[in-house]
């Protein structure tokens, strides 16, 4: 199919796995996140309710977590699973639990990661697994081999347990021919990382791309990056997984760098990380055969750009190295419609205790708010949709 068919103005579509219930649900809980005010002291006063044990587990369960997490276990998830896959959506198992300070957490999170990729080898509606560093280590270690400090004989061996955890997330999914992205994070902790991914993809993506890394292109440098990392795939024989997105910690970035008197890492504007956006899927499309990547964008611009881009270089809609992805909850008119156009598309389906995975939902309400036109497009068509099927029923 042509992406001239592609419409992300199409509500029935982008609506047809909702709900009259869940549309009303969406537009109550976007119009409160539109309200800046709101979102800003809910998760204060979310926290301290919690910590009194006043009775809201229930209702956060039946509002912010019932919209963007599938549950609070895998087999939980499974009606969501169900539900995007009837509109061609696949399923990728985010188990949301992150900044925890504990080995014992951290081996429990590994083991569900785990879980996650066996869950895949069995469940063609589940194509892509992935994982934070920070799910399966300590910060502020990550934070001092960053820097370069010395560790001490019990940091030594910490660091060797969490290379040990992401060595056996990495083995099950070559085992099992399943794909593991490892997501970014802050730029004082991602040069470990990058390392770390680095020598993964070495030893798994020699004849398919299992692990993928991120790159945060509102960052300065990461279109650089993706660049030297391809040219050193290409030089020591191994595919090289890429997840592209804009970026997740634009403000703590920026207030760090002022902080702390060094050149902030993130480009001056929107229009700048656009065009590095851009200029990287352009790059994957170049080199359809040895890069695999996931589009992970809300930005129905590139989107567009990337289906237009496919159809102009010859590249299959249903080719295993390109993904669209977004977030459970959000821009269902682009997941639905391209999914409808015949390109592959994953959603993020987060999961875990509601308590763990308050944090996530937190970044979601802070973020929508710092996107105010998304909020509002996401009402529009919402409330476009509503409409349609008022006038059906007459």
């Amino acid at each position: 199919m042509n992406q001239n068919n592609l419409s992300f103005e199409n509500t029935e579509i982008a609506f047809r796995h909702s709900s009259d219930f869940d549309l009303k649900r969406a537009y109550w809980l976007f119009r409160v996140i539109n309200v800046n005010f709101l979102a800003r002291i809910g998760p204060p006063v979310t926290n301290f309710a919690m910590k009194i044990g006043l009775p809201i587990k229930s209702l956060i369960r039946a509002t912010i977590f019932k919209h963007f997490c599938g549950g609070e276990t895998i087999d939980e998830c499974s009606k969501t699973i169900n539900n995007l896959y009837e509109g061609g959506v696949g399923t990728i198992l985010d188990y949301a639990v992150e900044g925890e300070d504990n080995e014992f957490v951290f081996d429990t999170t590994r083991d569900e990661i785990i879980h996650t990729i066996e869950r895949a080898v069995v469940d063609k509606a589940v194509p892509l697994t992935v994982f934070k560093m920070t799910g399966v280590s300590r910060f502020t270690l990550l934070e001092k081999l960053d820097e370069g400090a010395e560790l001490s004989p019990a940091e030594q061996e910490e660091w060797k347990k969490i290379q040990a955890r992401v060595l056996a997330i990495c083995e099950k999914a070559h085992s099992a021919g399943v794909t593991v992205m490892i997501d970014a994070e802050q730029t004082w902790i991602q040069n470990t990382i990058d390392t770390l991914v680095l020598d993964m993809m070495r030893r798994f993506n020699s004849k398919k791309a299992i692990v993928y890394h991120t790159y945060q292109l509102y960052r300065n440098d990461k279109l650089a990056s993706l660049k030297s990392d391809h040219t050193t795939a290409l030089k020591e024989g191994f595919i090289l997984g890429a997840k592209l997105v804009r970026g997740a910690y634009m403000e703590t970035e920026r207030l760090r760098a002022g902080e702390k008197g060094y050149p902030s890492p993130i480009h001056i504007g929107k229009m700048e990380t656009d065009a590095d956006y851009d200029a990287a899927v352009d790059f994957c499309t170049d080199h359809i055969e040895t890069i695999a990547f996931v589009a992970g964008t809300h930005n129905e611009e590139s989107c567009r750009y990337l289906a237009e881009l496919l159809d102009k270089k010859g590249i299959n809609h249903k080719n295993p190295h390109v993904y669209f992805s977004q977030l459970l909850g959000m821009s269902d008119n682009l997941s639905f419609n391209l999914a409808n156009s015949q390109y592959n598309v994953a959603k993020y389906v987060p999961y875990g205790p509601i308590k763990a995975v308050l944090p996530y939902l937190f970044r979601r309400a802070e973020e929508n708010t710092a996107i105010a036109g998304q909020m509002s497009r996401e009402l529009s068509l919402i409330v476009k949709e509503v409409r349609r099927r008022s006038e059906i029923r007459g």
